[in-house]
């Protein structure tokens, strides 16, 4: 799993101008999920982005994480595209991207396992969403599973 963290002021999921999830303070979450992930990826990485601690405290150290602030939450987004290759050409290609249905099936039992955590909204896997956010410092960070795991 590749995911992107990014520590947000608010953030939403639009679909044709509607409004489909929103958060306010916490975490926007850009999920890509290749066919070798398995549930051990998806618990490495709920554990790893619930307890990071990149919230600030009171003496403005980030000693604080999702879990810890009020009404902290998640809006979790479905993102392919970081499974691009880029080095031959102008056209990504994205065959590292796992299938479909393999996919949306992590990315469903992720969530779900990130709800236990942390409140958890997210967009619609597959569709051509549009993701409004403020970023927050901004604290952005890159989750890999596989370098994590030592895989």
């Amino acid at each position: 799993m590749k995911i992107v963290i990014q520590r947000v002021k608010r953030a939403s999921c639009h679909i044709d101008q509607e409004l489909v999830s929103e958060i306010q303070q916490g975490l926007l979450l850009l999920v890509g999920i290749a066919d070798n992930d398995t549930e051990q990826d998806i618990a490495y990485a709920v554990r790893k982005i619930a307890n990071k601690r990149i919230f600030s405290d009171e003496q403005d150290k980030m000693n604080l994480s999702v879990k810890d602030i009020p009404d902290g939450a998640v809006l979790s987004i479905s993102q392919f595209t970081l499974f691009a290759e880029t080095k031959k050409g102008n056209r990504p290609s994205f065959t590292k991207a796992g299938s479909p249905d393999h996919a949306k099936a992590l990315y469903d039992k992720f969530n779900q396992a990130m709800a236990e955590e942390v409140p958890t909204v997210v967009g619609v896997f597959g569709a051509d969403m549009q993701i409004l956010l403020e970023n927050d410092g901004p604290v952005t960070l890159v989750l890999e599973t596989k370098d994590g795991r030592g895989l």
